[in-house]
């Protein structure tokens, strides 16, 4: 999950495998899978890095599961 803000400064956590497509135009929104639509604070670049952060972690996790020694 990626945490962003809402224009009105509330914040929610989404998950950034359902995220469909994201504009900048001006203020950044993102097109859900199953259509919903939300408009957020942090502008396109920013999103972007929170969600390589996120498949980063993601995958650093995994490689941590199948690197454990056999025992």
């Amino acid at each position: 999950m990626i945490t962003v803000t809402r224009l009105d400064q509330t914040r929610f956590a989404v998950n950034p495998d359902l995220i469909e497509r994201a504009y900048a135009s001006p203020d950044t929104t993102l097109h859900m899978v199953d259509g919903g639509v939300f408009v957020v604070k942090e502008s396109l670049d920013e999103l972007t890095g929170l969600i390589v952060a996120y498949r980063a972690r993601v995958l650093a996790a995994a490689s941590g599961l199948t690197a454990q020694p056999e025992g």
